[in-house]
């Protein structure tokens, strides 16, 4: 099996582990895969290219942090994608949090996956849907840690779906978002409370919160876009029927292999399904597609 992995950061002075971690994730887990790592720096130059081979590091757009660095690699490696059976996007951040999924992910899985239409990961979600430019969604993949075939990958065309949030933000840092946003007010109040470090409702904070001033609005702005175009992405990836797959419930059905693996299973379903970190959410309105 061929993987190309793209990692994004911006610079080494935060998780400068990151890339050696991810290599020893293929090392232990994943030894027979053959790799290339295209890194995306985002505080390089975009015309910055350095390297060739199996690693190279390019420079990125950060105009849509990770999303837009996605693109910046894709653009990159062009025609070549086609010869590999996944793609790997991760970004320097990505052993943070929750983190006991990455065990999981081991030839079985990956081979599971390979050709079908889904982007596998881990799935968050929230305890309550939010609505965002009209669409309603409670669940999304992490995209710190995921993998995608290629054709899906071409199929979606561009991972940003936001890249200017002027007609979001109000400027103000008391109340941050315009009134007439299309943003429901639950999920301005999750993503609000998040970035300064309350607890949602989940018994987890944000390892990066910080209180929202005049002088942090703007970083407030820029990580709120980050939130909002990862649910978006997955939005956009059930509509085109790329379907969502948890990597612990994934691997947890794979182990267990009775009855067959229901691949069409919802994400309430999976989440509930997982051998451990299981999640059971009452049956409501959720996204617009399982």
């Amino acid at each position: 099996m061929r993987v190309l992995t793209v990692l994004v950061r911006f610079g080494t002075a935060q998780y400068p582990d990151a890339e050696a971690q991810i290599a020893g994730i293929f090392r232990r887990q994943l030894p027979s895969v053959e790799r290339r790592l295209i890194v995306v720096d985002n505080g390089l130059p975009e015309d910055f290219e350095e390297g060739a081979g199996t690693r190279c590091v390019i420079g990125g757009d950060n105009q849509a942090r990770e999303f837009s660095a996605f693109d910046r690699a894709v653009a990159f490696v062009g025609s070549d994608i086609w010869s590999f059976d996944l793609v790997h996007f991760a970004t320097s951040a990505f052993n943070t949090l929750h983190v006991a999924y990455l065990p999981r992910i081991d030839m079985a899985l990956l081979s599971a996956v390979a050709r079908r239409p889904a982007c596998t990961g881990h799935i968050d979600c929230y305890h309550h849907p939010v609505e965002i430019q009209g669409f309603r969604s409670q669940h999304w993949i992490r995209t710190c840690f995921f993998f995608m075939t290629p054709g899906d990958v071409k199929s979606l065309g561009s991972f940003v779906t936001i890249r200017d949030g002027d007609r979001y933000f109000s400027g103000d840092p008391q109340a941050p978002f315009r009134r007439e946003a299309s943003l429901s007010p639950r999920y301005r109040e999750y993503i609000t409370k998040w970035l300064v470090g309350d607890d949602i409702g989940q018994g987890v904070t944000w390892h990066s919160s910080f209180a929202l001033t005049h002088e942090t609005l703007a970083s407030f702005e820029q990580k709120a876009l980050t939130i909002m175009n990862e649910q978006l992405l997955s939005v956009r990836l059930r509509a085109m029927g790329c379907r969502l797959i948890d990597v612990t419930w994934a691997a947890t059905m794979l182990r267990r292999r009775k009855p067959a693996i229901d691949w069409t299973a919802s994400w309430r379903e999976q989440l509930a399904g997982r051998d451990r970190d299981a999640l059971v959410l009452p049956a409501g309105v959720g996204s617009l597609q399982p």
